[in-house]
């Protein structure tokens, strides 16, 4: 009697084993074929419809991305207002970069000062770790401090 019970078992789940596998084959090749007028309602089926106004309020929300902003530090590698002052901050720019390749570098120029900053630091004790790195290229490094866009962290 046991084993009568155990071989009935046995075959119930094979059958619907069988059962399942052929209905997801089913499932599958419905999946596979176009959609028609009629399987717009098919729940097997899932429709986007993307709005007008869905890419402009993604690209709006990247540039509020952009506009945010911290209070950091940079370290200052270069700062001349001399009529070499130009020529010397692009050389101090290509001097770092050639040295600490992966740090950012950034020059400026607010009239009449050139100036050479780099890194992107969170805190203090940050910065001054990179100008201890720094120093002995750019002895007249110094600390800066910088407001700094989340944009220039993410790149």
């Amino acid at each position: 009697m046991r084993y009568r019970t155990l071989i009935l078992t046995l075959a119930l789940l094979v059958v619907t084993a069988a059962g399942r596998a052929q209905s997801l084959e089913a499932f599958k090749q419905r999946l596979a074929q176009p959609a028609s007028a009629s399987a717009l309602f098919d729940p097997a089926r899932v429709l986007v419809t993307e709005h007008g106004d869905a890419a402009r309020a993604v690209a709006e929300a990247s540039k509020a991305a952009q506009k945010l902003s911290y209070k950091g530090h940079r370290v200052c590698i270069f700062f001349d207002n001399g009529p070499d002052a130009r020529s010397g901050a692009l050389a101090a720019k290509e001097l770092f970069e050639e040295t600490f390749p992966g740090i950012k570098v950034y020059m400026v120029y607010e009239s009449p000062w050139f100036s050479v900053s780099v890194g992107d630091c969170l805190t203090t004790e940050e910065a001054i770790i990179l100008k201890g790195k720094v120093s002995a290229t750019f002895p007249k490094a110094f600390l800066k401090n910088e407001v700094i866009s989340v944009a220039d962290l993410l790149n």
